[in-house]
This record gives C-alpha cells, sequence and structure tokens, in this order.
C-alpha cells in the first residue's frame, strides 16, 4: 500500500504540467512548413506548450471525426439494441442521470451537450481509452469543441470553436493558441455498464444512434487493442511496471492498477473510497464491443457532509498516463 497517501492530494483532475523552454519561432515555421496554418488561420502557433513537432496526424483532417452536436435521447428503458454489459459514459446533474454510449463515441469522439441547464463536452480518445466529461464553458461564453485530427502522447487534441485554441483531451489543457495553459473544468462522470446505469437511473435518458454510421455502432474498429504490445501512433517512452495497455484508475495524478483494484474490489483511503464491480465490456477488445472482455465498472466516491459523492475519476491505458505524469508510480498493491 505505499505511495498510497500521495492520493489525498487529488483536486478534481489537476493533472501534472512540465514547464519547459519552447521555441515560438521554430513552432510557427513548423506551422507554416507542414501546411497546419493554412488550415488554421485562427490559431497562435507561437503560443504553445510544446514543441509542436511532437504533435502527430491522427490520418485525418480539421473535423475529419464529427463530433455530435445535436444529440438525442430516449428514455432507457426503451433502449433495446445495446447489450447490457456495453459500456456507457454516464453523468449526473441535479439528481438526472444521463447515459452516452461508447459504441457512438468511438465514431465521434466527442458530443456536444446540454444537460440540466449545463453545456457539456463528452470526450472518449480510442487510443487511450480515456473519457473525460467537460463544462463547455469558456470566459463565460458557451463553446463546442471539435476534433483536429492530430494526436499527442496518442492523445485526441480537441479544439474550441471559439478561439480555435487546441486542447488536451486527457487532462483538459489548453496547448497551442489563444488560451494556452488554461485548464478546462471536469465534471464527475463514470464509465459503467449499461446495467447499471438502468439499475441508478431507471427513468433517465440515454443517447441515442446520430444517423451517419448506422451500419457501424457497435463495432470496435481497434480490434484487440488492448492486448497489443504497443500503442497505436505513440512516440515516447514508457518505463511502468505494468504492460503499457494495462488500464489504470487515475483520480488527481494519482494512478492504481485496475488488475489490482480487480483483486481487492474495494480500496479506502482517507476520505475516499474506489470500488469494482464486474460486468462491463472491454470496447478495445473484441471486434463487437459487446463481446469485449470483462474489464468490470469502477466507481470513485468521497465522503462530504455524511454522504457519498462522486470525484471525477479516469479509466486509461497504463502508457498514456506515464506520458502525462513521467514522474508518477502507478500504484499496483
Amino acid at each position: 500500500m505505499k505511495h498510497i497517501f500521495l492520493a489525498i492530494a487529488f483536486l478534481g483532475m489537476a493533472f501534472n504540467v512540465f514547464a519547459v523552454e519552447i521555441d515560438s519561432k521554430a513552432n510557427v515555421e513548423w506551422a507554416e512548413n507542414s501546411y497546419w496554418q493554412s488550415e488554421w488561420p485562427n490559431t497562435d502557433f507561437s503560443n504553445a506548450s510544446l514543441d509542436l513537432r511532437e504533435i502527430l496526424s491522427g490520418g485525418v483532417p480539421k473535423d475529419g471525426i464529427r463530433s455530435v452536436d445535436d444529440p438525442q435521447f430516449m428514455p432507457v428503458a426503451n433502449e433495446q439494441e445495446i447489450a447490457e454489459t456495453e459500456p456507457v459514459i454516464t453523468v449526473l446533474i441535479n439528481g438526472e442521470g444521463r447515459a452516452y454510449p461508447l459504441r457512438y463515441l468511438m465514431f465521434h469522439e466527442i458530443v456536444n451537450d446540454t444537460f440540466e441547464g449545463m453545456p457539456i463536452s463528452v470526450t472518449f480518445c480510442p487510443l487511450c481509452n480515456s473519457s473525460v466529461v467537460f463544462e463547455r464553458v469558456l470566459n463565460g461564453k458557451t463553446v463546442e469543441f471539435g476534433t483536429t485530427g492530430k494526436l499527442h502522447n496518442s492523445d485526441l487534441v480537441m479544439y474550441d470553436r471559439l478561439t480555435e485554441t487546441w486542447w488536451q483531451q486527457y487532462n483538459g489543457t489548453g496547448i497551442v493558441g489563444e488560451l494556452m495553459g488554461e485548464k478546462l473544468k471536469v465534471v464527475a462522470s463514470r464509465l459503467e455498464s449499461l446495467h447499471l446505469f438502468k439499475l441508478r437511473f431507471p427513468e433517465g435518458d440515454i443517447m441515442v444512434p446520430p444517423a451517419r454510421l448506422l451500419g457501424r455502432y457497435g463495432q470496435n474498429p481497434y480490434d484487440r487493442y488492448d492486448s497489443s504490445i504497443s500503442p497505436f501512433l505513440y512516440t515516447g517512452d514508457y518505463d511502468g511496471k505494468i504492460p503499457a495497455l494495462a488500464r489504470v484508475v487515475v483520480v488527481g495524478d494519482v494512478a492504481y492498477s485496475l488488475e489490482y483494484l480487480s483483486q481487492i474490489n474495494l480500496l479506502d483511503v482517507g476520505d475516499m473510497r474506489i470500488t469494482w464491480q464486474a460486468g462491463q465490456n472491454s470496447a478495445l477488445d473484441n471486434r463487437t464491443i459487446s463481446r469485449g472482455k470483462d474489464v468490470g465498472n469502477i466507481v470513485v466516491q468521497k465522503m462530504q457532509d455524511g454522504d457519498w459523492s462522486d470525484v471525477p475519476y479516469m479509466v486509461s491505458f497504463a502508457f498514456a498516463y506515464k506520458a502525462f505524469n513521467p514522474d508518477m508510480v502507478i500504484i499496483t498493491e
């Protein structure tokens, strides 16, 4: 249980950000030579927190992966197509629950929604297995997020359609442009099976399939990805003690091996509790999501005013956690 005490320092999704010296002139030249400047005339490439050569093309252009900007919903009790064990990202606001199936986010990566009056963006990066929900409000203005078609540390690089700043999906940090260095506010969410969501919110809503890709929803285009030896489109090093594509549960800047949590089922750390329960398919195993191996369900809660309340967390691959937190150790016992 060593290093457990580090977890009491969690503050939402406050990941480490490391200061490095950036050559702004070289970044601008890179943007011009790679035609990024012509594709992104409103993005200030001189204002970046990293060397732009660390950002790779994902093989698609700006908005080549289309966000869902007008999601539609139905009562979850009416859902008949999705297997009970399939994963959904779920949000609770004002006592109401809403579910966003990973079978849709696999192909769209971002859903811009307004739930109980709160503008939110529900995001998922398949290559990092990272799902995060953000408030889509910048300096008091409601914005939409889209996909740049770029990756950093194999993670989705988003952009906002107001300032065209580029944002790292994994930690919600602005990395290129006007709002470089700003942090998006994270909304607590769960990655859980449809069955568990139905139990919690039998009168809740679930997103219905967008019309664009009706024949593909429910499929995993990254067949057996989470059994791979190395991540896709990742050029960094990995020195973790568990496989690069092993799952970890990230709370703040602390990560716990999912395998470890599945062995003990419950972990108390100060006033925080992490529980694991079987019954959720991996979305990145079998070609058909509903046949994916069982990776279980995670809930992270903190005792507040005598009651348990959800804490923001993420289930991601180990390599992604180490890429953004290189000095941290994944807790495995």
